[in-house]
């Protein structure tokens, strides 16, 4: 209560004057100006005082968003560099003249996601550099026969996009796919940059797990928040399951 009457002490007086100062006035006309000045002064200050207020409250929104997307850029693929990890393991016991190249990309990749990826914005070129390095080390350490395309079309390679958006729905498609289905494993990636939209599809084999069974795949629902809030009303994002086979479309809209 007090802090309130300190934050409004100056609306109080101003009011209290308004009353008071006509007994000292000798003039009607000079009372009318001195409350309407005061009348209007009030009204400023109050407006002030919400634009003040407002302010704060967007800030302090805006932060919130920051800490949530920050925590959701963090939750971005574990599973890949864990099982990378196992697979250059076996490598190196081995002595696989494949580890070099492995360990060179995977650090490339971390280095992306660690320092690219708390970036607003990155060229699509970069992103695109990304997405081929995961890309060959999912065909370096895929111990079985997978079928794996991948195809761009590219206008503008230095159109600026959010990082770490399109890998998701890829290593999905090789999580719940490639890596679990022996034999006629298949993925299949198109990524197309025109002057209206960037969008990625993703088309591979699939064994569903008892996680998206139950409609609560983390990742899928870490892309969709990410998208609701830094593509509101410009994205468009599908997924669909025919039999044994797994599609998933992501459309950025400029």
């Amino acid at each position: 209560m007090l802090l309130h009457l300190k934050k409004y002490r100056l609306y109080y007086g101003l009011v209290f004057i308004i009353f008071i100062t006509p007994t000292f006035l000798e003039k009607e006309v000079e009372y009318i100006i001195w409350a309407l000045l005061s009348v209007l002064t009030l009204v400023l200050l109050f407006i002030f005082d919400r634009i003040r207020f407002y302010k704060k409250v967007k800030d302090l929104q805006q932060q919130k968003l920051e800490a949530e997307l920050d925590l959701l850029k963090n939750q971005i693929n574990p599973h890949f560099f864990f099982n990378t990890l196992n697979n250059l393991y076996g490598l190196t016991i081995n002595n696989s003249e494949k580890a070099p190249e492995v360990i060179l990309k995977l650090s490339e990749m971390m280095r992306y996601t660690i320092y690219k990826g708390k970036e607003e914005f990155v060229t699509l070129e970069e992103e695109l550099n990304y997405i081929t390095s995961f890309i060959s080390l999912q065909k370096i350490r895929l111990l079985n026969d997978s079928k794996i395309t991948f195809s761009k079309y590219i206008e503008n390679p230095k159109y600026k996009i959010v990082p770490l958006l399109f890998i998701i729905l890829i290593e999905n498609a090789f999580k719940h796919g490639a890596e679990k289905i022996e034999k006629t494993a298949f993925v299949s990636i198109h990524l197309i940059e025109n002057s209206s939209e960037v969008c990625l599809s993703v088309e591979n084999s699939f064994l569903p797990s008892k996680e998206q069974e139950n409609g609560q795949g983390i990742g899928l629902n870490n892309l969709k928040r990410r998208l609701f809030l830094l593509y509101p009303n410009k994205h468009e994002l599908t997924t669909d399951i025919n039999e044994n086979r797994y599609t998933s479309a992501l459309k950025i809209f400029k």
